[in-house]
């Protein structure tokens, strides 16, 4: 059987960062793409570089009549969509949970897990009615490694990865696949987000080893999708090969 081809894909969270290149690897293999994100200015450069076939679409996910207005409107030619990429998303700091400010969390909370919930709910239907279309969603190896600090973000991607596969269970027989691809550590704007634009300390995460890249992770988005469309990759883990596992912490007694 031959290799899916998705038509349209809509992709969150699409102004940097694995967004950007997820939309340029799509865009380049011949999909029309909708590329959303709050940054308008950054999405219509992606859309003059990568040409008529990509619509910039303006969007706050955490916005969730925003979303349904958004996803009512778009353009016949973008109306059905094939492929949505649930990628926006972030992490604000990294103090423990006891010193955390909740603010942060709430931020966490409403763009990794309430903006991705709006959007698959938003354009679920129409997949299910044709039979057809695929939800990837942009996880993190921080859903299964904690580590300190994660705290909230590690529990978001705990629940995208989690929502993906219930998404799984009541798709059954529709004909929707459903994927999460979770990464480990990979050099974008991530860090520099979580530490509120403070370039040296985000710089430092990946000093002295190589970290993964935007593209490594839109090559395994745009594989899962691709695929023959009796085959569902439920979940996809991926690490530099400098990155592993560490033994359990322990408080010992002085």
């Amino acid at each position: 059987m031959t290799s899916t081809r998705p038509g349209t894909v809509f992709i969150t969270g699409a102004s940097s960062g694995f967004g950007g290149a997820v939309a340029r690897r799509f865009a380049t293999a011949g999909a029309r793409v909708a590329v959303a994100a709050r940054r308008s200015d950054r999405l219509k450069d992606l859309a003059a570089e990568l040409g008529p076939h990509v619509l910039p679409v303006t969007l706050d996910v955490r916005d969730r009549a925003a979303v349904a207005e958004v996803i009512g409107g778009l353009p016949a030619e973008f109306a059905e969509i094939d492929l949505l990429v649930n990628n926006a998303g972030l992490a604000l700091g990294l103090n423990p949970a006891q010193a955390a400010d909740l603010d942060d969390w709430e931020q966490m909370i409403d763009t990794n897990c309430k903006g991705l919930v709006y959007c698959t709910r938003a354009i679920l239907p129409d997949m299910v009615a044709r039979r057809y279309g695929h939800v990837i969603n942009i996880g993190s190896a921080a859903a299964t490694y904690p580590y300190p600090g994660g705290n909230a973000y590690s529990g978001t991607k705990a629940f995208v990865h989690q929502f993906s596969l219930n998404l799984r269970s009541d798709l059954h027989g529709t004909g929707v696949r459903v994927s999460c691809i979770e990464p480990g550590m990979a050099d974008t704007e991530f860090s520099i987000v979580r530490f509120s634009g403070d370039e040296a300390k985000a710089d430092a995460v990946y000093t002295g080893m190589q970290p993964l890249t935007a593209g490594d992770v839109a090559e395994s988005v745009h594989w899962a999708a691709t695929l023959p469309p009796h085959v569902n990759v439920n979940t996809i883990e991926l690490m530099p090969v400098a990155q592993s596992f560490a033994p359990f912490q322990v408080a010992r007694d002085s």
